[in-house]
């Protein structure tokens, strides 16, 4: 292969990053999902976990759900990545997608989790999705409206660069941070036992409605092309961060209840 050749390559996957970046919590988040969760988890489930993932950690195979997505086979489940809600709305309200969202995505992975009948191989796969969903529930750009796409058509400037609303919340303010998932856990805030209990109670509908209150404040914020800097880190990474708390705080609820 020619020097041409190469450079042409490295040039298109480099035009290419941008556009699949903003589609999720950025792999960052999700981890630390995972390993705030572990912090929670019973003997029983971390027992049953080891056993249906093979020893992989929550926050290994917490973006398992974005990797497939390279892979034709697994479209059907893109749609169970968010919800478009009007910001007015709460979930019961709102027409649902024929092929599925969030709560329904969340919903069927507990059902195959819970049948003994099914294979190792789904239950497992089901698993890895059911602790990526749980973190996409929390980025409040993923309960976003249907117009935009979820703030990936809401053009925004990160730092000087081109950005979107979704990437900024996915991923711009969680890196530019510059933590590692471990420490971004280890340094999660301290709760006591009743606001663990308080988190921890409702239904997957309940949190959805919660996180889109945050969805409408998120949509306030900006105005489109604006530029966002430091103020607007200094005002919300408190909150990202604390929606990734509250994901793996309720992840390892669910997954102790199902185990």
């Amino acid at each position: 292969m020619n020097l041409k050749v190469v450079f042409t390559l490295i040039v298109t996957l480099f035009l290419l990053y941008p556009l699949n970046a903003g589609s999720r919590w950025g792999k960052t988040g999700h981890r630390t999902v995972g390993a705030i969760a572990d912090q929670y988890l019973t003997n029983n489930t971390k027992r049953e976990l080891k056993k249906l993932l093979n020893h992989e950690s929550l926050a290994l195979v917490s973006t398992y759900a974005d990797e497939i997505k390279s892979d034709r086979q697994y479209s059907k489940f893109y749609t169970w990545h968010y919800i478009n809600m009007p910001l007015d709305s709460e979930y019961d309200t709102t027409n649902q997608h024929p092929e599925g969202d969030l709560v329904s995505g969340i919903e069927f992975c507990k059902t195959v989790i819970k049948d003994k009948n099914a294979s190792k191989e789904d239950r497992a796969f089901y698993l890895r999705m059911l602790i990526h969903l749980i973190g996409d529930l929390h980025q409040p750009m993923h309960i976003g409206l249907e117009e935009d796409r979820g703030g990936n058509d809401f053009k925004v400037q990160w730092q000087f660069r081109d950005t979107n609303l979704h990437s900024v919340w996915d991923s711009k303010m969680i890196d530019d941070y510059g933590m590692s998932y471990s420490e971004l856990a280890h340094n999660a805030d301290y709760l006591s036992k009743a606001q663990i209990k308080a988190i921890q109670e409702g239904s997957v509908i309940d949190w959805v409605n919660e996180t889109h209150v945050l969805t409408r404040e998120v949509y306030n914020s900006v105005e489109s092309g604006e530029n966002l800097r430091n103020e607007y880190s200094y005002r919300y990474l408190n909150i990202a961060r604390k929606q990734i708390q509250l994901a793996g705080i309720r992840l390892a609820k669910t997954l102790n209840e199902l185990f």
